[in-house]
C-alpha cells in the first residue's frame, strides 16, 4: 500500500514505481528496506493492485487517512459542513469517428471469435473476408474511395455495415454452443453488445440502405477501448471525452472526506445526497449541511436532500429571460394561495396549468395563479409583463418545490450566504489539488478502476495536509496498531525525507542554481 501512496504523489507509471523502489533513497527509508534490496517486481505491484479493487480494500486506505486525521486533532468536531463539486477526467481510450469506431467494435469481436476458434485473429479474419480490420491503424484512412463522392462514401459505410450485421450473426449462432455461466460466453455477448450499440447509436436503416445518424444520441459510447466513457461539458463552450470526479471536502479542515467517479454525460449533481451520505461513513462524524453551486440547487436535488432530512445550501439556477417581468417580482404567498403582480394586483385564481418530467423520471402536475384578462389588458405594465395575446392575461407557474426554492432564495439574499460562498471554495481548492496529482488524465480503462486513482489521489492529498501540521512522529504516536497505519506513516516518512532532500537541494541552489521548482510542502 505505500508504493501505491508513493506512486500517486510522485505520478509515476508501475515501471518507474519499481525503479524507484530500487533505487531511490527516499523510497527505501519510507518503505524500510536495506539499500540492496528490489522489494518487488512489476508485475506483483499490478498484481497486488487488481486485488485492492477486486476486494474493495482501496476505500479502507482512505478511511484510515480520515481517522488519523481524527486522532491528530485534524477534524475536531463531530458535525460538520461539506462542499460539494466536480471535475471532469479525461478517459483514457481513443476517441474515434463513426467509421474507425465501427471498425474497432468489428475488430473486438473478430478477436473473441478467433480466439474461441484456436485461431489468429489476422487468419480468422481471412477466412471470413474481414481482413481489413486487421493489422490497420485506421480504416477510414486507408479506404481508397473518393470523399467528396457521395456515392462512394455511402457505398463504403454500407460494406462496412453488412460486414458488422454479418459478423453479429456469426456471434449469435457460435453463442448458441455454449453454456451462459460460461467464461467464453460472456466475453462474446460482451463484444456482440458492444458492436450492436454502436449501430445503434451511429447508423440509421433506410429502405435505401444504412446512412450515419444526424446529431449525437443519447449515452453515446465513444471508445471500444473504454466503453465506459461518455461525451460531456463542463460548460456549453467546454466539451470532453471521459468521467467526472466528483468530491466532498470538510470547508473547516480543508480534508476530501468522500470521492466518486461520474459518468461523464452525468449531471453534476447527481450523486450529491450519496456523497454526504459517504461522508458520514468514511469520516465518522455528522454532516449538519451541505454546500454546492447552482448546479446543485435544482428541485429535485433539494426535494431528496429534504425528504432525507438533510439541509443543502445552494444558489436556485437563474432563468432565461424571455421578455416578461420575472417571476421574483411577483410576492407568491403559498400558505394563503394568492400571488400579487407588481402592481398591487392580487390573484387568488390556481388552475392546472400541464406537467413536468425530472431528471429521476417522475412526472408532476403544474399549477399556476392566472390574472383575469381584463385587468391586465388595461394595465400600463402590460407591455413588459404579458407576452400573451389580446384577451389573455398573465400566468404566474409554480414550480414543483416552489416552497424549497422560496426558502434558498430568501437565505441566497441574506449576509449569511457570503459565508457560505466563501466556504463552498474549499470544494475547489481541492478538486485544484487533485489536478496537481494526475486527476486530470486517468491512467487506467474504466471508472472502477478510475475511482481507484481517484481514491488514491484524495488520500495522499490529505495525507500531505496532515503531515503538515502533525508531522510523522505524531502519525506514530497518535496510530494504534493497523494493517493500514504502517503504510500510511511510512509515506509521512517519505514527505518529510522528500522535503530534507528539497532543503539540501535549496542551499546547494545557493551555489548551483537550478531551473525545477521546488516542493511546496504547505499545498
Amino acid at each position: 500500500a505505500t508504493v501505491l501512496l508513493l506512486q500517486a504523489y510522485d505520478r509515476v507509471s508501475d515501471e518507474e514505481a519499481k525503479a524507484r523502489a530500487d533505487f531511490d533513497l527516499r523510497w527505501k527509508v519510507a518503505l524500510g528496506i536495506a539499500l540492496d534490496v528490489r522489494p518487488f517486481a512489476k508485475s506483483t505491484l499490478q498484481l497486488f493492485r487488481a486485488q485492492l479493487i477486486l476486494n474493495a480494500k482501496v476505500m479502507e486506505i482512505f478511511r484510515r487517512s480520515l481517522a488519523i486525521a481524527r486522532r491528530c486533532g485534524y477534524i475536531k468536531k463531530h458535525k460538520i459542513k461539506v462542499a460539494l463539486d466536480t471535475s471532469n477526467i479525461l478517459g483514457r481510450g481513443a476517441v474515434k469517428d463513426t467509421y474507425n469506431l465501427l471498425a474497432d467494435g468489428i475488430l473486438k469481436l473478430i478477436r473473441v471469435l478467433a480466439k474461441l476458434a484456436g485461431e489468429k485473429p489476422d487468419v480468422w479474419a481471412a477466412v471470413h473476408d474481414l481482413s481489413r480490420y486487421v493489422g490497420t491503424s485506421s480504416l477510414k484512412g486507408e479506404a481508397t474511395i473518393d470523399w467528396s463522392n457521395a456515392t462512394e462514401v455511402e457505398t463504403f459505410l454500407r460494406s462496412v455495415v453488412a460486414d458488422a450485421d454479418r459478423l453479429l450473426n456469426m456471434a449469435r449462432q457460435t453463442l448458441s454452443t455454449y453454456d451462459a455461466e460460461s467464461d467464453a460466453y460472456k466475453k462474446l455477448t460482451e463484444a456482440g453488445a458492444l458492436l450492436g450499440q454502436l449501430l445503434l447509436q451511429d447508423i440509421e436503416r433506410t429502405p435505401d440502405g444504412a446512412r450515419i445518424k444526424e446529431g449525437v444520441s443519447r449515452d453515446r459510447v465513444v471508445s471500444v477501448h473504454d466503453p465506459e466513457m461518455r461525451h460531456g461539458h463542463k460548460s456549453k463552450a467546454k466539451r470532453f471525452d471521459g468521467h467526472k470526479s466528483a468530491v466532498a471536502v470538510d470547508p473547516e479542515s480543508q480534508l476530501i472526506t468522500a470521492v466518486d467517479v461520474l459518468p461523464g454525460n452525468a449531471p453534476d449533481n447527481e450523486r450529491a445526497l450519496a456523497l454526504g451520505e459517504q461522508t458520514e461513513e468514511n469520516a465518522q462524524v455528522e454532516v449538519d449541511e451541505t454546500i454546492g453551486d447552482c448546479v446543485f440547487g435544482d428541485g429535485t436535488t433539494r426535494q431528496q436532500f429534504a425528504d432525507a432530512g438533510r439541509t443543502l445550501v445552494a444558489k436556485v439556477p437563474g432563468r432565461r429571460s424571455n421578455g416578461q417581468t420575472p417571476k421574483e417580482d411577483f410576492r407568491i404567498d403559498l400558505e394563503t394561495k394568492t400571488c400579487i403582480c407588481p402592481a398591487g394586483v392580487e390573484c387568488q385564481t390556481l388552475v392546472p396549468i400541464g406537467q413536468r418530467t425530472d431528471r429521476n423520471g417522475t412526472t408532476q402536475k403544474l399549477f399556476g395563479f392566472t390574472f383575469v384578462p381584463a385587468i391586465c389588458a388595461v394595465c400600463p405594465q402590460r407591455a413588459a409583463c404579458v407576452k400573451a395575446g389580446p384577451g389573455k392575461g398573465r400566468t404566474v407557474s409554480l414550480h414543483p418545490q416552489e416552497a424549497l426554492l422560496q426558502k434558498a432564495r430568501a437565505l441566497q439574499q441574506s449576509d449569511a450566504f457570503r459565508d457560505y460562498r466563501q466556504q463552498r471554495q474549499a470544494a475547489e481548492h481541492r478538486l485544484a489539488r487533485l489536478m496537481q496529482l494526475g486527476m486530470r488524465q486517468a491512467r487506467y480503462v474504466g471508472r472502477v478502476k478510475t475511482l481507484f486513482q481517484l481514491i488514491m489521489a484524495a488520500t495522499v492529498a490529505n495525507l500531505t495536509l496532515v503531515a503538515n501540521k502533525v508531522g510523522a512522529k505524531g502519525f506514530r504516536d497518535s496510530s494504534p496498531s493497523h494493517s493500514f497505519d504502517p503504510f500510511i506513516a511510512s509515506f509521512v516518512l517519505f514527505l518529510r525525507t522528500f522535503a530534507l532532500s528539497m532543503l539540501g537541494c535549496f542551499h546547494l541552489s545557493r551555489y548551483y542554481p537550478v531551473q525545477k521548482a521546488g516542493f511546496r510542502p504547505r499545498f
